[in-house]
């Protein structure tokens, strides 16, 4: 039984261990990309059309699952 614990235990560190390297990697790339996030506004609008798009999409997809449309 102790030995299954210390297997889990080892485990769930690899994962978290990997889990935290993924993120500094991200964290390292972000400034990279942060130039191009503030290019204007009109990339900004372009990033609220799209959001709105696809909640609009998902909307519709949730009403014809509910079979609310026909």
């Amino acid at each position: 039984m102790d030995a299954d614990k210390k297997k889990l235990t080892a485990a769930v560190s690899a994962v978290m261990a990997y889990i935290r390297n993924d993120e500094d990697a991200g964290l390292l790339a972000a400034p990279a990309e942060a130039p191009a996030a503030q290019a204007g506004p009109s990339a900004a609008a372009a990033g609220m059309w799209g959001v709105s798009g696809r909640q609009q999409q998902m909307q519709w997809r949730n009403l014809m699952q509910m079979r609310a449309l026909r």
